[in-house]
């Protein structure tokens, strides 16, 4: 009884894993028989679901039903709850069923705990825009994956490029590839082909870092306008300044092992603290922890509705007058 619980952000890395399922389990002759797949988010369409994956097999290959956006793994009524542990146990080994979520199951739940029980559970999280050293590295393992040669410094200017944006890194490699044909591929090409955000949330925690008010806010509204989720941009704030505050602080305390430093700050890296003590330099460890109250105070007016421009360019200049040197 084959069952999958995908969930997390990364939604395009959960298409791509649900079309090697599909691929793996699926006859293409028999797809339009034995292929199901439903909005999860209601119960009769959850209920069809399991009806289906009892369903025996029409043909050759498996069958394969994917509930979409399931959200029983948030609330599930007793009734549901009793289908799936009527039907979860008895599910054909030719059958696979797939439930996929954005959201993080609720793990309190009896329906996620049992779930849990049968399915084989993958989170798809995207890399928090700040941990630089990591999307290096998811850049360089999908590079490689797509047999994409690119030098040091291409892999670094792709990185910051597309930043934790999986959909946009794999579009953008497979044009390098068609150009490249094979081989090694450098910066000079990245910057002329690839759509380069320079544009983004890292730019604004340093806009906000050297006090420049009318640069961090036409940040604020180019990055509004393109849809970037405002509650995105504080998380990267939130992170960005919570590494600069560590940094600075063991610092002051004297701190001198980069490695010691670097685990403090939960920094992968520790040549990449030659850069951050550079970054903090000129300020004290109290001055960069008092942006983390402040953006604590923007995310909660946030969920509870503010307007996220309005909210965004408020907290922005708030956020640089605590660094601002007139």
């Amino acid at each position: 009884m084959p069952i999958y619980l995908f969930w997390g952000e990364d939604d395009f890395a959960i298409t791509q894993e649900v079309e090697r399922l599909r691929q793996d389990v699926l006859d293409p002759s028999w797809i339009q028989f034995n292929y199901d797949k439903l909005a999860g988010d209601a119960a009769e369409n959850v209920i069809e679901g399991l009806n289906q994956a009892m369903t025996p097999v029409f043909g050759s290959g498996g069958r394969l039903v994917w509930l979409v956006e399931t959200t029983i793994f948030g609330q599930c009524s007793e009734g549901l709850l009793s289908e799936l542990q009527r039907t979860l146990p008895h599910i054909p080994e030719e059958s696979h069923l797939l439930f996929t979520s954005s959201k993080k199951p609720d793990k309190r739940l009896k329906s996620t705990k049992l779930v849990e029980e049968y399915a084989k559970v993958q989170e798809f999280a995207l890399i928090p825009p700040w941990k630089t050293e990591e999307i290096v590295q998811r850049v360089q393992s999908v590079a490689h994956s797509k047999g994409v040669k690119l030098t040091a410094a291409a892999v670094d200017l792709l990185a910051e490029s597309v930043g934790n944006n999986t959909r946009q890194l794999w579009s953008e490699l497979d044009k390098l590839s068609v150009y490249g044909q094979g081989k090694p591929i450098n910066e000079n090409v990245v910057a002329s082909l690839v759509n380069v955000n320079t544009q983004n949330s890292l730019q604004l925690a340093t806009a906000i870092r050297e006090g420049d008010a009318a640069k961090a806010l036409s940040l604020v509204a180019d990055l509004i306008s393109r849809n970037e989720p405002a509650l995105r941009i504080v998380a990267t704030l939130v992170g960005q300044f919570r590494t600069w505050a560590m940094v600075k602080l063991k610092i002051e305390a004297g701190e001198k092992d980069e490695k010691a430093i670097a685990t403090a700050a939960e920094v992968g890296n520790p040549k990449r603290i030659y850069f951050l003590r550079k970054e903090v330099q000129a300020f004290k460890g109290s001055q960069l922890l008092a942006t983390l109250p402040l953006l604590f105070e923007l995310e909660l007016s946030l969920k509870r509705g503010a307007d996220p421009l309005a909210a965004l360019q408020t907290k922005v200049v708030e956020l640089c007058r605590l660094f601002s040197k007139g």
